[in-house]
């Protein structure tokens, strides 16, 4: 079994990185920094969004798991103080004789950005944001290729059911589970008058469709991929839709997701 281990980088979660090691030294598995078949996240989701895009080129062939250091820790299975009971977990998982754990695929959100200056495509975990830089933002929305509204407002948030308790929660939008193959289109600050009019409320696309926003005026704008942040100036669309491919988390004990979401946001 081959491993890699990614920490936040406080004092703990290094400290906890290096526990690891050693332990799984003991247990005989093998750091591999360039084709794991597990990764390890030690620290915040912050931390696991950095592991997702640290081996994205290696998504189909992976699986993730999260140790929480931080405050929220949504994709985190395991806590600090269990560490030796997670590397062997690991180890059992290294042997074919043994019950296999359970791999759960989340969908993620495939982009296909086209500037002036050239074409892009992106893969998101959690959610791709649009927003203004010096302003509010100008956008039309397509839906199937099929004109949907004209926008203004501050911008949008386009999230995975994985990333539905992120940022677009807090927009308003709706907690998906993450067996739906689906993407979340979320408004933020829109403006809705007597002149200008948007559908004010999240819109659920399952993964056979796909949203275009095209931008409508000269306007300095910030796409963010996750936590990566990309300021852009000759943005012409983004297209969004459910990935082909899916992220894979390993679970090793139960954990169903809206316990998940019980113990994040109700304590």
């Amino acid at each position: 079994m081959r491993y890699y281990v990614l920490d936040r980088g406080d004092q703990l979660s290094v400290e906890l990185s290096e526990k690891f090691h050693q332990l799984a030294a003991k247990q005989g598995l093998q750091l591999d920094a360039e084709s794991p078949d597990i990764v390890v996240s030690i620290g915040g989701d912050g931390t696991m969004l950095h592991a997702f895009h640290t081996f994205i080129d290696r998504i189909p062939s992976i699986s993730f798991v999260g140790v929480h250091t931080g405050h929220l820790g949504f994709f985190a299975d395991w806590q600090a103080n269990e560490i030796p009971e997670l590397v062997d977990m690991i180890t059992r998982h290294k042997d074919e004789s043994l019950l296999k754990p359970r791999i759960v695929h989340y969908p993620l959100i495939e982009l296909e950005i086209q500037k002036k200056s050239g074409t892009s495509s992106y893969i998101c975990l959690n959610e791709f944001t649009l927003k203004g830089v010096d302003g509010t933002i100008v956008a039309q929305v397509d839906i199937n290729d099929q004109m949907f509204e004209m926008f203004r407002g501050d911008g949008f948030c386009i999230s995975t059911p994985s990333g539905s308790t992120a940022y677009n929660k807090s927009l308003g939008g709706a907690i998906i589970h993450p067996s739906i193959k689906a993407l979340q289109i979320s408004e933020i600050a829109s403006i809705n008058n007597r002149v200008f009019r948007t559908i004010g409320s999240s819109l659920v696309l399952p993964k056979h469709h796909h949203c275009d926003i095209y931008s409508r005026k000269e306007q300095n704008l910030l796409l963010t991929l996750d936590h990566i942040n990309h300021p852009i100036s000759d943005l012409i669309s983004v297209r969004c839709q459910v990935a082909k491919q899916s992220v894979s988390f390993v679970r090793y004990r139960p954990f169903p997701f809206w316990n998940r979401v019980r113990n994040a946001f109700l304590g």
